[in-house]
């Protein structure tokens, strides 16, 4: 069990984590409702458990890809917060210098490679870092965040072939929260797990409970240590559910009140600090100084954020690329 006394402290570290990322996300909300962040905006709240579980056991070295709602993936894996913000907010500061905004997310010194708008577009690209990583033979790994919705796109089951043939070290991680979008999984899909789909490629695969920290964890452990191997690909199939609609200002009507309701009382931070607490690791008052701790760096990375210039007019042509015609 993930909560035993001698690994009490790196639980109470990996909650200090999910709360930086919730109180990251509350902020930029808020941010966003007073017209200071513009622009569409997809937040992970109530998914914090599979960013934090899974990218604690990985490296600065090894290489993370995300998709539309990564925000919790980048601080994961140990994106300044500051930058990240600024970059949100359109900001000269920014990991992008502000041209990047919410879902093009970069933070190359910690290994979170890039992050796409479009459904499924990173998965390929992770399968690039894996090929590199085995033909340099230093056990890195390459790991790859996407929705649910993204199993029905034709690069999914294409990565998934050429990943198994060349048996590269990659982790594919679905965040099945329900909703490709708007659309129930039960609308766009027959297979009810999808990790059946990593199964018929000959992947091994697992489906755990996204919103238990532990449970992530020990999916990953074991997925990390058969890539390092060289034993191939690991497909981890994470069932949680976002708090919000698909994005900031979505009314979220095709979602029954009961059902908000049931997932709110499955909340992964709250799990943790009630897991913390049967084993008596942890008190009330210090559950609370973690997230006062959480909310005050996020207060400040808002201050530097909203305090930092915006992009010049001659960048406008900077960090752009194109290619001849031969």
């Amino acid at each position: 069990m993930a909560t035993k006394k001698q690994n009490s402290k790196e639980i109470v570290d990996l909650l200090r984590r999910m709360w930086l990322i919730r109180a990251f996300e509350e902020k930029i909300s808020v941010l966003y409702a007073e017209r200071q962040i513009v622009g569409l905006l997809h937040l992970g709240i109530g998914q914090e458990a599979v960013a934090v579980g899974a990218l604690s056991l990985l490296g600065n070295d090894d290489y993370v890809y995300g998709g539309h709602r990564s925000h919790g993936h980048a601080i994961a894996k140990g994106a300044d917060v500051n930058k990240l913000m600024a970059e949100i907010a359109g900001r000269a500061t920014g990991y992008c210098g502000g041209k990047g905004g919410s879902m093009h997310i970069v933070a190359k010194e910690c290994g979170f490679i890039t992050a796409t708008g479009v459904v499924g577009g990173t998965i390929p690209l992770a399968l690039g870092a894996a090929f590199a990583s085995k033909e340099r033979k230093k056990g890195q790994l390459a790991v790859v965040f996407f929705g649910d919705g993204a199993a029905q796109a034709g690069p999914f089951h294409e990565s998934l072939n050429i990943a198994s043939l060349w048996q590269l070290p990659v982790i594919f991680i679905c965040e099945n929260n329900g909703y490709a979008e708007f659309t129930p999984l039960s609308a766009h899909t027959k297979i009810a797990r999808l990790a059946q789909h990593a199964k018929t490629y000959g992947i091994p695969a697992s489906t755990v409970d996204g919103n238990d920290l532990f449970a992530v964890r020990d999916a990953m452990t074991k997925a990390v240590e058969k890539c390092r191997a060289g034993k191939g690909p690991v497909f981890v199939e994470c069932l949680t559910r976002r708090m919000r609609g698909h994005y900031e200002g979505d009314p979220a009507k095709y979602r029954e009140l009961s059902q908000r309701t049931e997932w709110k009382k499955k909340d992964p931070i709250a799990r943790v600090a009630r897991a913390l607490k049967s084993k008596k690791a942890i008190t009330d008052k210090k559950l609370q100084a973690i997230e006062d701790e959480a909310r005050a760096l996020i207060e400040k990375a808002a201050e530097f954020s909203l305090s930092s210039p915006w992009p010049a007019d001659d960048a406008v042509d900077q960090q752009v690329y194109a290619t001849a015609n031969l």
